[in-house]
């Protein structure tokens, strides 16, 4: 049983709520987010929050609960707030730049990569930081993942893209082992 879906979703000041079917409308001001249950799970809306009860008592039940939550909560946090992911780049002569809608990263290949920034997202360059804004969950990580990818950290240096909060386990080189 989901424990996660046991709790209700708290609608934050300045969001409206309604119901369109199996469809949750969330709205603020001019921005309006939408999110398909597709009739998994029963949505009730209370005056400060939503709770959400399951179809059935099947295990598939329990995780689109669980699921639609989760998905509910981040809708709700990202219209409020938004997301937020940090990258450095860490490397001699590796550097980053935005010009408009594309993000051209220079990481010790004989070219430059040119990333195009999705939308909905802002990416600004400070210094050696890449930061990562917009209101979806999933596509602030996804954007993150992209660029990460293209020059994950090593282990002996350190050098490549890492997450601001990511740890580096180092490695000891050749002659450290003799």
């Amino acid at each position: 049983m989901s424990r996660i879906g046991k709790e209700p979703v708290s609608i934050p000041g300045g969001i409206d709520v309604t119901l369109d079917g199996t469809v949750i409308v969330a709205t603020k001001g001019k921005v309006e987010k939408r999110l398909e249950t597709h009739g998994r799970v029963n949505v009730e809306i209370k005056e400060k929050e939503v709770v959400l009860t399951r179809n059935g008592d099947d295990k598939q039940s329990s995780a689109y609960w669980g699921t639609y939550r989760a998905l509910l909560n981040n809708l709700f946090i990202g219209l409020d707030k938004g997301f937020t992911k940090s990258l450095e780049i860490n490397g001699v002569g590796y550097r980053a730049a935005v010009n408009g809608k594309t993000l051209e990263l220079q990481l010790g290949f004989s070219h430059p990569i040119n990333y195009t920034i999705p939308e909905g997202l802002n990416v600004s360059v400070e210094k050696n930081v890449i930061t990562i804004k917009g209101d979806e969950k999933q596509v602030v990580g996804q954007a993150a993942a992209e660029i990460r990818a293209f020059r994950p950290p090593e282990p002996y240096k350190g050098k490549g893209v890492k997450y601001t909060d990511e740890v580096i386990v180092r490695k000891a080189g050749k002659t450290a082992a003799k």
